[in-house]
């Protein structure tokens, strides 16, 4: 057995073998990584310059963005909805008839203006003339037997009992005849009021009873909008006394109409308190039944600013837009107001004859500089 105090000689002398047996190996790691080493080195220093100039050529790209931008100017600005109404005429009236008869003379046909008074038809006034006829007779003979007896009486010839009933009988027969002359005039049928016919119901030689319908007649030369109006728009509707509207059928033709009547109770369907809106119609172009788009105004701001809609970012959770100062863009929070349309009403954040991104704003950065190919001063130039 081997003494203990040899071991570690013979632990050194064989490493001392390994050492001089992988010494050329040995040379050519230390020789790679005295190489390998300043190249990593260099290439990470590559790297980092790589990417700054990557960085600073972005940079660059982001200073170039073509933008388009819209000066804010004070005008004005309406909160305004747009309702449906129909056109009703002003007046629509049923001529009826008042006495019972045959149509001996009908003068009227759909669609003839008419004034106030002119006839429409005729009934066979033979039977209303006799009974009148009669009438005048009974009463012209109590006139004769009244005057009479006043004479009598006054020589005390007739009792004051005579006279009265002689004066009673005048009275009487007075109003047989007045009924009499009344019926015989309603054989003329007249127009209650200036208009269009729009239906007839007769021809001659139709027989009429009390109540049977003749024609309709039309006003509408002044003509109603009648349009619904939600609940929470009431207070806005009181306020106002005129409308814009358009006549679809009419390629949109414009109008304006005043405030005429506001229901006091709603549709029991829909909840909607009816506006009446009178309008003008002396060319007879409106018709009723024809549908209306009724602009009520409801807040307004005759020099207020305002921006599009579209032109708004949020930035750190602020609402704001992007305004353009010599080819720099600043982030500007503002305060929103009400919607005109596309545009919005800016309150407060804006000064009159800044410059908003209006086209460009969604790829641009708070303090980057821009630029700008156009600025416009509405929104309906970008078409042009």
């Amino acid at each position: 057995m081997e003494p203990k105090s040899t071991r570690p000689k013979k632990i050194f002398r064989s490493s001392m073998r390994f050492v001089w047996r992988n010494i050329p190996m040995l040379t050519v790691i230390l020789v790679i990584a005295l190489v390998i080493f300043p190249l990593t080195k260099k290439i990470a220093a590559q790297k980092e310059d790589l990417a700054y100039e990557q960085s600073h050529q972005m940079k660059k790209a982001k200073a170039a963005t073509n933008v388009i931008t819209m000066e804010v100017l004070p005008d004005m600005v309406m909160e305004k909805i747009s309702l449906p109404g129909v056109a009703k005429p002003w007046i629509f009236l049923t001529v009826a008839a008042e006495v019972k008869g045959k149509i001996v003379d009908k003068k009227i046909d759909q669609g003839i203006r008419v004034k106030k008074g002119d006839i429409l038809a005729v009934i066979d006034k033979q039977e209303y003339q006799n009974n009148f006829d009669s009438a005048k007779a009974s009463f012209e003979t109590a006139m004769i037997t009244e005057k009479r007896f006043k004479a009598l009486s006054e020589k005390q010839f007739v009792t004051q009992s005579q006279l009265d009933d002689a004066v009673s009988g005048v009275k009487t027969l007075k109003a047989a005849m007045d009924t009499a002359e009344l019926n015989l005039n309603r054989c003329t049928i007249r127009s209650p009021m200036e208009g269009v016919v729009d239906r007839v119901f007769i021809e001659n030689g139709n027989f009429l009873s009390v109540g049977d319908p003749v024609a309709t007649i039309l006003q509408i030369d002044r003509l109603k909008i009648e349009v619904g109006i939600p609940e929470s728009d009431v207070a806005a509707v009181r306020k106002l006394s005129t409308f814009d509207m358009t006549i679809d059928a009419l390629d949109g033709k414009s109008y304006t109409g005043e405030y005429h009547y506001l229901f006091k109770t709603t549709d029991s369907m829909a909840r909607l308190y009816n506006l009446e809106i009178a309008v003008n119609n002396p060319d007879f172009q409106i018709l009723p039944g024809m549908f209306a788009r009724v602009t009520i105004i409801k807040k307004q701001d005759p020099q207020g600013l305002a921006v599009p809609i579209y032109a708004l970012v949020i930035v750190n959770k602020q609402t704001g837009v992007f305004v353009e100062n010599q080819n720099v863009v600043q982030f500007r929070p503002v305060t929103t107001g009400f919607l005109d349309g596309w545009k919005t009403q800016i309150p407060q954040g804006l000064l009159p004859g800044e410059k908003v991104v209006v086209v460009g704003h969604k790829i641009i950065e708070d303090g980057e500089t821009v630029h700008v190919t156009r600025t416009i001063r509405r929104m309906e130039e970008l078409t042009q």
